[in-house]
């Protein structure tokens, strides 16, 4: 024991008692974590697919909508009907353009859904495994 109280034998004594928890398994991390990697990677290029799809039907939907207001917009110019045959003809054109944004809007919100679906699908299984792995890593 030194004058200052400090004794370094003891404290070795001390050090070697002292149980730390096992080093980790560092390939093991490693491995884990580019799978992590993997996994976000698809997820991704999943909602990206996603997205493009998406930016594809509605650049048809608009193709199609702008084709049908000018066929529709000739078609009641070349017509001779009265007023009140018009009217009905635009209401009905109306009610055919409005139940055709409804299948629409609906149509892409499925192709969202099902995008964002694939994608947050292939986190969840990560998720469930990377867990498995870190309760394996931490078993005693």
């Amino acid at each position: 024991m030194s004058s200052n109280g400090f004794n370094p034998e003891e404290m070795m004594r001390a050090f070697t008692s002292m149980k730390l928890p096992a080093m980790p398994d560092f390939q093991a991390f490693a491995d884990a974590q580019k799978r992590n990697l993997e996994a976000l990677t698809t997820a991704n290029k999943l909602a990206m697919e996603g997205a493009q799809a998406v930016g594809r039907r509605n650049m048809e939907i608009i193709q199609q909508v702008m084709g049908e207001m000018t066929q529709a917009m000739q078609s009641m110019t070349a017509v001779e009907a009265s007023p009140n045959a018009k009217a009905a003809q635009q209401a009905e054109m109306m009610k055919t353009a409005y139940e055709r944004a409804v299948a629409n809007m609906q149509e892409i919100a499925e192709l969202i859904q099902k995008s964002n679906g694939e994608a947050v699908g292939v986190l969840n299984r990560r998720f469930a495994e990377a867990l498995e792995e870190v309760k394996g890593m931490v078993k005693p």
